[in-house]
């Protein structure tokens, strides 16, 4: 999906351009306001479906795994940090890491479930 994406952009680039110049002969270069106007909207969609959507989709889905946390959890960081959680408050996680420590962490720095 995202091959085919990738090629209708490229020849976007190659296509619209072309098509808002005259023929070589002519020796002057005139372009027409609706095909430039055309050109900068399919950049603009073409920009929003490769790099907005797929961001907002991976914050919404980190934002619904870091509400999912639950105490005993194992999890690991965005630091690097492997810890089970003892408590959870509002706006931080208390782990419990393998010395037996705890620290407190931002919730948000929370990235995934760690694997047995």
């Amino acid at each position: 999906m995202k091959k085919r994406l990738w090629g209708l952009v490229g020849s976007l680039f190659l296509v619209f351009p072309l098509a808002a110049c005259t023929p070589a002969g002519t020796g002057q270069q005139e372009s027409n306001p609706l095909t430039m106007i055309i050109f900068l909207v399919l950049i603009f969609a073409a920009f929003y479906f490769l790099m907005v959507r797929p961001q907002r989709r991976r914050q919404k889905q980190h934002h619904d795994f870091v509400r999912e946390l639950t105490r005993g959890d194992r999890v690991v960081t965005a630091g690097g940090i492997y810890g089970t959680i003892e408590s959870l408050d509002e706006d931080s996680v208390v782990l419990k890491i393998e010395s037996g420590t705890t620290i407190r962490i931002a919730r948000g720095s929370v990235i995934g479930r760690r694997q047995q």
